[in-house]
C-alpha cells in the first residue's frame, strides 16, 4: 500500500542555545524608531532612551514598551502608575544618547512640559503619547508594559530618528 501523503513533519522543538551576540545583530537588521520614556519619580523628572515601542490595540488605545529588569529608571516612573512615549526626529540623535547614558542629568537643557498625566513631554519630540499603566508582563530578562493612551500629539515637524544596525539613521540616509 502507497502513503497518501508527504512524510509527517518532527515535531519542532525550541533551542535555547542561540547566541545573545548573533540574536542582536539579526534583530538589528531590522530598523526602529527611537523613543525617550519619560515619567514622575520621586525625585523628580525621569526618562530613558527606548527602542522597543509599538501599538496595541486602537480600541481601546493601547500601546507597548519593554523596559529592561536591570533599568533603575524604570521602576521610578513605573511607581508613578503613567509614563509618556517621546518619538524623536532625526535632528535628536544627541539627546537619545543622553537619555540612554548611565549618568548625568539627562533634562539638563532639553525643554519639556507636563503632559495630561504628568510626565515629561518633550519640546523637539516629532511625536508623543501619554498613557496610564494598564498592565505589566514578565518576558525573560525584560518588561512589557501596556500602556492605555490618554493623550497624544504632534509637537514639532520632522522624520524620524532611526535605530538599525548598532547605529543610528534617518530617512533618506
Amino acid at each position: 500500500m502507497e502513503p497518501s501523503g508527504p512524510e509527517p513533519e518532527p515535531p519542532l522543538t525550541v533551542d535555547d542555545g542561540i547566541d545573545s551576540a548573533r540574536f542582536r545583530t539579526v534583530l538589528g537588521h531590522f530598523a526602529t524608531g527611537v523613543t525617550i520614556v519619560t515619567g514622575h519619580g520621586p525625585n523628580g523628572p525621569a526618562g530613558m532612551a527606548a527602542n522597543s515601542f509599538t501599538s496595541v490595540s486602537l480600541d481601546p488605545p493601547l500601546v507597548l514598551v519593554c523596559m529592561a529588569h536591570t533599568s533603575t529608571t524604570w521602576p521610578a516612573i513605573r511607581d508613578s502608575g503613567h509614563f509618556a512615549v517621546n518619538i524623536l526626529g532625526g535632528h535628536q540623535e544627541e539627546t537619545c544618547r543622553r537619555f540612554g547614558a548611565k549618568a548625568g542629568d539627562r533634562f539638563e537643557g532639553v525643554g519639556w512640559n507636563r503632559g495630561k498625566t504628568g510626565s515629561p513631554v518633550l519640546h523637539d519630540a516629532i511625536a508623543y503619547v501619554d498613557c496610564v499603566i494598564e498592565a505589566e508582563h514578565e518576558a525573560g530578562d525584560h518588561m512589557i508594559v501596556v500602556g492605555r493612551v490618554v493623550d497624544l500629539g504632534l509637537p514639532a515637524e520632522g522624520g524620524p530618528l532611526l535605530f538599525w544596525r548598532g547605529g543610528y539613521a534617518q530617512l533618506g540616509q
